[in-house]
């Protein structure tokens, strides 16, 4: 075995777990809303696992890739040069589809849950447009969602320090309320999803570079059975 097809294979592994566990972590805020509140549709977590960003970007996206680099190890039947280049092409689509998991968990992680932004609670405050990612701004993301005391909205507060400020505690959430327990919801959903998307980045990089090696330099032949 080459070192393309042992890298080959570590890669497709790799991409096969972490679909997986983006797939699951897309689930939990949809599978909690359905429990919780036995309505779909009616007060989400947030707006952005709508955007499937663990089903469609971590997970389709890089199913075609993990299923040739797992195809393309020792004995495969595309251990050959077509299927190392196969692997290395599909490989985009996985990088592709990572960019979007990131993209879409930086600002889901930026605006915080819907529970810390409206007052009505539903999808139809959602706005699905690709325009949203390119509009990420720095300066809200400092997580002061999910480290206040209380991300509602200070508009009936009456606990104001010496300046007639808001007086705010930093604490992690607990879960002795609903807002906390969607607080550490989604912010451990879309963290999750970030690190899968960079992960799976990195696996789809390193395939396009030792899929083209393996393309250029060969794999080792398999042998051949003795009649």
């Amino acid at each position: 075995m080459t070192c393309c097809e042992g890298w080959t294979s570590c890669n497709g592994f790799s991409l096969l777990a972490l679909l997986l566990v983006g797939v699951i972590l897309n689930a939990i805020p949809l599978g909690i809303n359905l429990v919780e509140q036995d309505k779909i549709f009616q007060n989400p977590i947030s707006c952005y696992e709508w955007w499937f960003p663990g089903i469609i970007g971590a997970g389709l996206m890089a199913l075609p890739a993990t299923t040739m680099s797992l195809a393309a190890r020792k004995r495969g039947c595309c251990n050959n040069k077509t299927g190392m280049f196969l692997s290395s092409l599909l490989s985009v689509i996985t990088v592709i589809g990572a960019l979007y998991c990131v993209l879409v968990s930086i600002q889901a992680l930026a605006e915080g849950p819907l529970i810390c932004n409206s007052q009505v609670n539903s999808t139809a405050k959602c706005e699905f447009s690709f325009k949203n990612l390119s509009n990420i701004d720095s300066e809200p993301f400092r997580l002061e969602w999910f480290l206040n005391d209380s991300c509602v909205s200070p508009a009936g507060f009456t606990n104001l320090n010496t300046n007639g400020n808001v007086a705010t505690s930093w604490k992690i959430p607990s879960s002795n309320s609903e807002e906390d327990r969607y607080r550490l919801f989604h912010f451990s959903v879309f963290l999750g999803l970030l690190l899968v998307g960079i992960l799976e980045g990195l696996f789809g990089l390193s395939q396009i570079v030792i899929g083209l090696f393996g393309c250029l330099c060969g794999v080792s032949e398999r042998r051949g059975q003795i009649v």
